[in-house]
Parts: structure tokens; C-alpha cells; sequence
């Protein structure tokens, strides 16, 4: 029996106000494939999807699913479509889900997918037990099924933030895309995945060459490397004189 969303009820935020605006360099560009866009505007698409769940930090060669993208612009599926196969994308899965608990999974996902933040705690947690029950592609799959994305943006738009900027306010709200975290547990979740791997330890062949090392051994090694250079020096002099036949091998 498959476990239905818990009830939260949603807080005040900006995207509920409703409110008669002019549209300003603040607002947010809409990415949409209605109408007939070109391909230069199918690209600025494709990249606003990647900004939009991958953040600025992210946005790697690495990181493009190229089968993905032929097919937006095929338009074998929509764009819907496309947000979904990068969330469900082997590099998403290990730069967001293997590095982060499911809470803070399920607020990246809101933040990204649905444009705004978390209510509540309550509606963290009714969503964390969708993502244990369901597992990732369920959760996902509910997002982007559920009546506030479809009322939103649909099919054919690229999710963004909603209503950072309102006219009432003077300053708006942070944009979701901030810097990474580095708290421990993040560090932690980093390190169990072979971030932070210590290096080998160079090997020596000699015990001399180990530091610190003696002085006598500095003493001598410093005409030796002159001298060594100083022949290497002089035969390349020589094979050059000896290609011209100015001196017989």
C-alpha cells in the first residue's frame, strides 16, 4: 500500500502574494518551448534547465546528458521531460542525493523544482517519506506530477524561483543557487565517497635522498649537476656540428 503525502499546511512566502507588477529587470526570464522558438533559443533553454538543478557550482562538461538534450530538441519530449531525466541522472544522483541526507535532498528538489522554499518542517518530512518509500524516482516523479508544478510552469517551462522579487519589498530574497555547504556532515558524506583521499607517499630509492637532507650530500650533488648539464650541453653541440659535417663521428 503505497503511503499518500502527509498534510502540512504552507507558510507565507512570496510566490502566495498576489500582486499587480511590472515586469523589471529583477524578474526572473521565463525559458519556454510554446510557440516556435529557434535554436538559438532551444539552447538558452537547455542551459537555464542546467543552472536551474545543477546551480552555478555544477554546471560541468561532465554533467551534460547529451541523449537528453538531442531529444528536447527533436522534440521527442518536453521539457518536463528533460527536468526529469536530470534529476534522475547518474551525476545527479552523486554530486545531490549520496552527498546529503534526505531532508536536505527534498529541499534542494523543492527549491529547484518547485521554485520556492520549504514551508515547514512538517512538509520536509512529508515529503523525506515519500523519498524512503517511493525511492528517488518516485519522489521525483511526484514532484513534477503534483498540482503546483503543473499549475506553474506545465510542460513546456523551465521551473525557476518564483516571485524573489515583489514590488512591496525593497530588497527580494536570496537566489536558491548560493555557495555550497561545508558543514561536517557534508565534508563527511564528501570524504565517504573518496573526496579527500590522502596522497601515497613518495618513494626513495635511496636513503639520501630522503629529506633533511645531509650536507655533505648537497655539497657534492651540486658539481655533479653542473657537470651534468654541462655534458648534456655539449653533446647536442656536437650533433649539430656533426649534421653539418663540420666535425666527422
Amino acid at each position: 500500500m503505497t503511503i499518500p503525502l502527509r498534510k502540512y499546511a504552507p507558510s507565507s512566502q512570496n510566490q502566495r502574494v498576489k500582486s499587480f507588477e511590472i515586469p523589471g529587470e529583477e524578474q526572473p526570464r521565463i525559458y519556454t518551448t510554446e510557440g516556435t522558438p529557434d535554436t538559438a533559443e532551444i539552447d538558452q533553454l537547455v542551459w537555464a534547465a542546467y543552472r536551474q538543478i545543477f546551480n552555478e557550482q555544477q554546471i560541468l562538461v561532465s554533467n551534460r546528458q547529451l541523449t537528453l538534450e538531442s531529444q528536447l530538441k527533436h522534440k521527442s519530449i518536453t521539457v518536463r521531460d528533460f527536468i526529469r531525466g536530470l534529476l534522475l541522472s547518474e551525476t545527479f544522483r552523486l554530486r545531490n542525493y549520496d552527498t546529503n541526507n534526505n531532508y536536505r535532498f527534498v529541499e534542494m528538489c523543492i527549491q529547484r523544482v518547485l521554485g520556492r522554499n520549504v514551508y515547514s518542517k512538517q512538509e520536509t518530512m512529508a515529503w523525506s517519506i515519500i523519498l524512503g518509500t517511493k525511492g528517488r524516482q518516485g519522489f521525483i516523479d511526484a514532484l513534477l506530477n503534483s498540482e503546483e508544478f503543473q499549475s506553474n510552469f506545465g510542460d513546456n517551462t523551465v521551473p525557476y524561483q518564483r516571485r524573489r522579487i515583489i514590488a512591496q519589498h525593497s530588497m527580494g530574497e536570496l537566489p536558491f543557487s548560493q555557495f555550497p555547504r561545508y558543514d561536517q556532515y557534508h565534508r563527511q558524506q564528501l570524504e565517504n565517497l573518496g573526496y579527500f583521499q590522502a596522497k601515497a607517499p613518495i618513494g626513495y630509492w635511496w636513503n639520501q635522498h630522503k629529506p633533511p637532507y645531509n650536507p655533505v650530500s648537497l655539497l657534492i650533488s651540486s658539481p655533479l649537476l653542473f657537470i651534468e648539464h654541462l655534458v648534456f650541453f655539449a653533446f647536442i653541440v656536437y650533433v649539430i656540428l656533426s649534421y653539418y659535417g663540420l666535425v666527422n663521428l
